[in-house]
């Protein structure tokens, strides 16, 4: 064993072993990689099963919440008013990423308002508690957040909203719904003139805010001709409704 040349026994745990009949210790070596060849193994492993894939989730969640926060409506600004005179409005109170003025399709008149995104959410803030209410050109304007993010209050509720919505062949769609109606508004609306099986409003994705429609679902078709002839362009909280088979 002595004439075993020690390059042999780097990669190895070494053992010493005293036989019962002989004083004599023999060196011997194990198949058994040491713990300095096996430590960039585990180093390996651990980063491979590591919690990544979870804190990859929880870092687009507060990107997305992070974008909802900086993206500011703008409204009713003259319709005179252009992206880049805009944005060096918005400039004197924040680093601005993108000015944008929405203008209508077919006339390309201005519509009055806009969305301005910030560099960060302070810039969002300081320019909502600057600008929002001031006047520009003869107008008072508004500044907020465009979309409020969901919360985890929020969640529950509407998973349970969703969760509890019976769906039916028989279902007419609500349109023009203002923001204020509620899954319960409008279920006990259209039970006013019928039995009802179950209704919902549509919410835009990621946030609590109504999308501006719902649907209502029946037991049968006569229920559904009968809302149709009964709610539709009929007032709901201020504003006409549209009701029509979903």
């Amino acid at each position: 064993m002595a004439s075993v040349h020690s390059s042999f026994l780097l990669p190895y745990n070494l053992l010493s072993l005293t036989t019962p009949s002989s004083s004599s210790t023999q060196i011997l070596f194990t198949a058994r990689p040491s713990a300095t060849h096996l430590r960039p193994l585990l180093l390996t492993t651990r980063r491979r099963s590591g919690r990544r894939p979870f804190a990859a989730v929880a870092e687009q969640a507060a990107t997305a919440t992070e974008a909802a926060a900086r993206r500011l409506y703008v409204g009713n600004i003259p319709r005179t008013v252009t992206n880049d005179e805009l944005a060096k409005i918005v400039q004197e109170h924040g680093a601005v990423e993108k000015a944008e003025v929405m203008y209508d399709k077919y006339s390309g008149r201005s519509r009055r308002f806009a969305f301005v995104t910030m560099k960060t959410v302070e810039d969002a803030t300081a320019v909502i508690e600057k600008l929002n209410g001031t006047e520009l050109g003869g107008r008072e304007i508004k500044v907020n957040v465009t979309e409020k993010p969901l919360s985890t209050l929020d969640l529950p509720l509407l998973q349970a909203e969703e969760s509890e919505f019976i769906d039916s062949p028989h279902k007419v769609y609500v349109g023009n719904l203002a923001k204020t109606v509620t899954t319960d508004t409008l279920k006990n609306f259209f039970s006013e003139k019928g039995k009802v099986l179950s209704a919902k409003v549509s919410r835009v994705p990621g946030t609590s805010k109504s999308s501006g429609y719902g649907f209502v679902t029946f037991p049968s078709e006569e229920d559904v001709e009968a809302a149709i002839s009964s709610f539709n362009n009929s007032l709901l909280e201020g504003q006409t409704i549209r009701v029509n088979k979903a």
